[in-house]
């Protein structure tokens, strides 16, 4: 088996990379597209868990909710039905007497709120059961025990009965007032008392304005009525009323201490949700979260017990926790694959970057291969040449080696340029610098600035040296008063026309035989420029017109091109 050689290693490194970058080619073309594109998914995963964390959360706030409305609920049917368990109490006291006294209420009373304790209502009155005609002796029985006592508002005759209260307590500020008024004369009140007496149980008003406070405030609120039976003649008649009246606010603060405190906010409406109907309001600050009704019947009542819960923030802490932990996670992930299609996009700059070192590796062998060639078929044809026109060795050796030096001196140019390009003053310069030595000039030369291709270069290089040499010989440089004028410009677009025209020197007739310089110029220069050299022998000096064709230069670094691209180049690169 033979050894592995230095370019199969080179193949085999090629292939494998080449291999591994047609892999990741279809991650190479969106080196920004897949990190954004993994972000947006771990995005997606996240926001979906946090949706799914804030509806667990909901759900369990409103089952939380639920269980907080029942216990609400309970709480102020419980405070309610304790102040109609005193009622009733009241109730069967005074239907036990023909007569009720301030003394035996006031003993009543301070038996049931020996502590204080109202259990939400501003405390308890009586009032009588009296037809229209019986008020103002009764008005004067009250008079005779309180001096001030006096039945308001006026006595509407169209009523057949009238309810004026006798007896409140806590007698202070804010219940005095009540004293006296009738509280048939208004229709809330009056309707509570009929269905009250309807029934025989205790019934609750709707919402009523209050008397106003000391400070002249006015406070919303009800009263619950219980009516009060007595038997006489052995009939069983309405005497009056036990009532209790309540601050909605109060009487919700009440029911609040029955339950645990929660971040819940409660209204109370009666019979409906509506703003015009609201009892009662426990607002709390928050953002506001679920909310639940459900109706409750408070003394015969029917409320809407309305509850909202508050929310500290938009998330809750464990949706927070998940979104900041996916948005770092996205973040990670996004760069972890951004450095990938990083590597990937490098991965390919440098596979390119070798392909394009082996185009021009390839490129280079074939243009030195066809340079060399071009050289040593000129070489070979001037030294043909000069073997047939020498006559002796040293005749030969000088020849060959003048035209070499010519080819050298040309070499040297494009070498100064990597063999890209040459300029037309710069090969007339370096082939006629000899005989513009010590000051002399008798060399003219004019012309722009125009660039050659490398093969263009040299055959114009070797033209300019034989018309050199052959004035040197027997033209306008071998005398003292001779002279060369050289010119060149662009004849038309892509040629440029190089003229070549010599003075003063010895008279010229056609040559007898056709010398090596001739054959150089008319056929190796012609045929490498592709056009017609006009070389002619003026009786005044020799004149040569060179016709050169300017090609477009190509630099090495466009040499990775495809072979496809560099064939329609208007000349090869050799």
């Amino acid at each position: 088996m033979r050894a592995q050689t230095e370019p199969d290693v080179d193949r085999d490194i090629d292939g494998s990379l080449l291999a591994r970058v047609e892999k990741q080619a279809w991650f190479h073309r969106y080196p920004r597209g897949w990190p954004l594109m993994l972000f947006f998914i771990t995005s997606m995963f996240t926001a979906v868990s946090v949706m799914a964390i804030e509806r667990a959360d909901r759900q369990r706030r409103e089952i939380e909710l639920d269980r907080n409305l029942t216990e609400i609920a309970s709480g102020l049917q419980r405070r309610a039905a304790e102040n109609i368990a005193l009622l009733r109490a009241g109730a069967v006291l005074f239907g036990s007497r023909d007569k009720v006294t301030p003394p035996e209420f006031e003993e009543f009373a301070a038996g049931l709120y020996g502590r204080g304790e109202f259990h939400g209502a501003i405390g308890m009155g009586w009032a009588p059961l009296l037809q229209i005609a019986q008020v103002p002796a009764f008005e004067q029985t009250i008079r005779a025990g309180q001096p001030a006592y006096r039945v308001h508002p006026a006595l509407d005759r169209s009523r057949k009965i009238s309810t004026p209260v006798v007896y409140v307590t806590p007698l202070n500020a804010i219940t005095r007032p009540a004293v006296g008024y009738d509280m048939y004369s208004e229709p809330a009140r009056r309707a509570a008392m009929d269905e009250a007496l309807r029934r025989e149980q205790p019934i609750a008003t709707g919402p009523l304005q209050l008397v106003r406070n000391e400070q002249g405030s006015i406070h919303l609120g009800f009263l619950i009525y219980m009516p009060v039976f007595r038997f006489e003649n052995g009939r069983r008649i309405a005497a009056g009323f036990v009532y209790s009246p309540f601050r909605a606010d109060e009487f919700l603060d009440a029911a609040a201490a029955l339950f645990r405190s929660r971040e819940v906010e409660i209204a109370i409406y009666d019979l409906r949700r509506e703003p015009e109907r609201l009892l009662a309001w426990r607002h709390l600050p928050g953002e506001n979260g679920a909310s639940l009704d459900r109706s409750i019947t408070v003394a015969g009542r029917n409320w809407i017990l309305h509850v909202r819960a508050k929310r500290s923030g938009a998330l809750t802490t464990l949706s927070i926790v998940t979104l900041s932990f996916g948005v770092v996670t996205g973040l990670l992930i996004m760069f972890t694959a951004w450095l990938i299609t990083r590597r990937a996009a490098q991965d390919r700059q440098v596979f390119e970057w070798l392909t394009g070192q082996a185009a021009i590796r390839t490129s280079l062998t074939r243009e030195l291969n066809h340079r060399v060639k071009n050289t040593l078929a000129n070489v070979l044809s001037i030294v043909s040449l000069t073997r047939r026109r020498a006559s002796d060795l040293d005749e030969f050796a000088d020849g060959l080696t003048a035209r070499l030096r010519a080819l050298s001196a040309t070499h040297d140019l494009l070498s100064q340029s990597d063999w890209t390009e040459a300029a037309i003053g710069d090969i007339v310069r370096s082939e006629v610098a000899p005989y513009m030595a010590d000051g002399e000039c008798h060399i003219d030369m004019s012309g722009p600035a125009i660039n050659l291709a490398p093969s263009d270069a040299l055959s114009l290089g070797l033209a300019i040296h034989e018309l050199a040499t052959n004035a040197a010989k027997y033209g306008a440089l071998c005398t003292a008063n001779g002279r060369v004028v050289i010119s060149w410009m662009l004849s038309s677009p892509g040629i440029a026309e190089v003229h070549w025209q010599e003075q003063g020197g010895p008279a010229v007739a056609m040559p007898a035989k056709r010398g090596f310089g001739r054959d150089l110029i008319e056929k190796i220069v012609a045929h490498e420029l592709q056009s017609k050299v006009e070389l002619r022998f003026l009786p005044e000096g020799v004149e040569c017109r060179l016709h050169v064709p300017v090609r477009r230069i190509a630099a090495f670094n466009l040499r990775s091109e495809p072979r496809a691209q560099v064939k329609e180049r208007t000349f090869p690169t050799g």
